[in-house]
């Protein structure tokens, strides 16, 4: 059941309501039913809390979407349920909004992870990005998702699993169009604050990509893992950006041992 808090930002929170919080942020044109895959793994052991950000699901807008709102935004959900400490797990423009978070209110963190996200681009990256605003801009979400569901999920897997497939379109088609370009903005503009962390990032982090993610490549994740002092790097055969729809087992391992380990040395005082 979803809750509103005071700022309109739609949540919900599952999970052991004992256990050590873990917080879930989506990414572009996406809300907060992304993570079906992984919060039933989650749930056993972690108070799951899983939110639309700013401007997509029913989540109002923002005039201005920047990281820096996104991880605002986050900062006063936990405050909103009294959530001292928190592991943040991103994906993509998430991934961007957690190590936001994670430069801006390094005391709130005990963990986290960044899943198929940026790095600062190089050579034609930045103005394939460029091209996809610019065309979301003049022709709206539609304009772009069928070759964005290209990049994100194997041909294989778009075959035999159609009903997935049209969930994910519908989630992207659902997104305003005067709101969505700005929010794709940011996924542009956002990178480069990112690079060489400042101040430096030295929570437990998690770092995954696929190694046919096109747009957010093993090149980006080997980067990102080696500004992260500690950090672990995984990357998984033979998938593209949406890599935990596919094959949600490997993620949720990988994502549960990270979070046992952290835990471990943070009850340690490490």
């Amino acid at each position: 059941m979803s809750e509103t808090a005071p700022d309109g930002t739609v949540y919900t929170v599952t999970g052991n309501p004992d256990g050590a919080a873990v917080v879930l942020v989506h990414g572009l044109g996406m809300n907060h039913a992304m993570w079906q895959w992984q919060q039933p793994a989650l749930e056993k052991d972690y108070k799951v809390v899983a939110y639309d950000l700013v401007g997509h699901g029913a989540t109002p807008p923002d005039d201005a979407p920047s990281l820096t709102r996104f991880a605002i935004q986050l900062r006063d959900l936990i405050d909103h349920l009294g959530l001292k400490s928190v592991a943040v797990i991103g994906f993509s423009l998430g991934g961007m909004i957690v190590r936001r978070f994670a430069m801006d209110f390094p005391d709130r963190l005990w963990a986290i992870g960044i899943l198929h996200s940026a790095h600062q681009r190089l050579g034609q990256e930045p103005d394939d990005v460029k091209k996809r605003v610019d065309l979301v801009r003049r022709e709206g979400p539609q304009a772009t998702v069928e070759v964005a569901l290209q990049r994100w999920l194997t041909d294989d897997y778009r075959a035999a699993n159609p009903d997935v497939t049209k969930m994910i379109r519908q989630w992207i088609l659902a997104n305003d169009h005067k709101v969505y370009p700005g929010n794709y903005q940011v996924l542009l503009d956002g990178v480069d604050e990112l690079v060489a962390p400042d101040p430096p990032i030295d929570c437990p982090a998690l770092v995954v990509t696929g190694t046919d993610d096109p747009g957010q490549t093993p090149a980006m994740s080997e980067r990102i893992s080696a500004e992260i002092s500690g950090s672990t790097l995984a990357v998984l055969p033979g998938l593209r950006h949406m890599g935990f729809v596919e094959q949600p087992g490997v993620y949720n391992t990988l994502i549960l041992d990270f979070l046992a380990d952290a835990e471990t040395h943070r009850g340690n005082g490490g």
